[in-house]
């Protein structure tokens, strides 16, 4: 089932991120975050923004999050996104549902654009995150140095509905918590993964 994170579910969280950053230049951390940390990250996001798990039998499998994409104002209507899911339910379905779900409920926020940066050479990362709408936007070239090499960084950009003209700021993630459209959007994900 696809629901919205706890800080509870972070040990669930660090083990599925841990292997991307500690054996992978995906993540352009260098030290997998503690249980702590990672219950801090789900906390401070839960606070405006969306961060969902995939659980299954007790155990959560995949997690997608948004992030603020920068500071200013004039940015407050996109978002950074993230998806990361567990070897063991690779090819299922679970990334393209935690991101459907994910993009639903910033909708309903209010949220206009979505973001996402992919290390290169990933060609699946790639390919799903066109396959999921997004169109490339550019690439930074040597953008961060890992793993004894420097790599790439590919930028993509997806709009989760038409621009308004006069938008208003994005509701807390409090707000749509309760409404048929938060629901509709997890009920949307789950129907994309494979049972």
């Amino acid at each position: 089932m696809l629901r919205p994170a706890t800080p509870d579910d972070a040990d669930d969280v660090r083990r599925i991120y841990e292997p991307f950053v500690r054996d992978t230049a995906v993540s352009f951390e260098t030290t997998p975050p503690t249980g702590a940390e990672m219950r801090e990250r789900i906390a401070s996001t839960l606070e405006s923004r969306p961060w969902l798990v995939y659980e299954r039998g007790g155990r959560v499998f995949g997690y997608a999050y948004a992030g603020s994409h920068r500071k200013r104002d004039a940015y407050q209507w996109s978002v950074d996104s993230s998806v990361y899911v567990a070897d063991e339910v690779h090819r299922h379905g679970v990334a393209r549902g935690l991101y459907t779900a994910l993009f639903g409920i910033l909708e309903a926020q209010g949220y206009v654009n979505v973001y996402a940066g992919t290390t290169l050479p990933n060609p699946a990362s790639v390919g799903f995150h066109r396959a999921m709408g997004f169109d490339p936007v550019g690439i930074y070239e040597n953008a961060g140095f890992k793993r004894g090499e420097w790599h790439d960084v590919q930028w993509f950009a997806r709009a989760l509905c038409p621009h308004p003209e006069d938008p208003d700021p994005p509701a807390s993630l409090a707000d749509v918590r309760d409404t048929s459209p938060f629901e509709e959007a997890l009920a949307a994900g789950e129907s994309k993964i494979d049972r």
